[in-house]
């Protein structure tokens, strides 16, 4: 009987061993990935930074990837290489909404306020509840003379999220501010 038992703890093993591994490559995907935000969430940035093009590796349309890359790439004063990876995410989704935010940022920060007020509109049609993408594209509008429809944005961001009331600038057609970068 002992050696019944064997024999069968052995299956079992053999059993755990082969699910392990035999992940597929989305879950190693994940694990990568799940690895590359503990590292950007302590600050190693070059650390995460390899585990995302790690990720990349194992699952080229990975949109979560390229937009943690992007956010590196922001937060560490790339704005290029931030916009490529932002462009690539959204390329992989188109309603993604993150990327188009940040994005848009981006683009608002170079001038480009055409586009950036474009992809804010975009975010809005994807997450009508994102106060923090209302508030933006009203300053926006508000700083290229469309006085109306920029209040109305950002009333429709304050009654979503009063304590943006705070981020106001005090005078009545203030010059747009980009909101912060989010971290992943």
């Amino acid at each position: 009987m002992s050696s019944r038992r064997a024999v069968i703890g052995l299956v079992a093993l053999l059993a755990i061993a082969t699910s392990c591994s035999s992940k597929t490559a989305a879950q190693r995907a994940q694990d990568v990935l799940d690895q590359g935000l503990v590292a950007h969430r302590a600050g190693r940035f070059a650390d995460a930074t390899v585990l995302y093009r790690k990720v990349l590796q194992i699952d080229p349309n990975n949109k979560f990837a390229f937009f943690d890359l992007g956010v590196i790439d922001q937060s560490s004063g790339r704005p290029a290489s931030a916009e490529a990876n932002y462009r690539l995410a959204i390329a992989v989704d188109p309603n993604f909404a993150q990327p188009i935010f940040n994005l848009a940022i981006l683009r608002q920060r170079d001038g480009d306020l055409k586009e950036a007020e474009s992809l804010y509109r975009r975010v809005a049609e994807i997450v009508p509840t994102d106060a923090p993408d209302h508030l933006n594209l009203g300053l926006l509008l508000r700083g290229e003379g469309k006085k109306a429809e920029g209040d109305s944005e950002v009333a429709t961001a304050v009654s979503l999220d009063p304590s943006l009331r705070s981020r106001l600038p005090a005078s009545p057609s203030p010059k747009p501010t980009p909101k912060p970068t989010p971290t992943p």
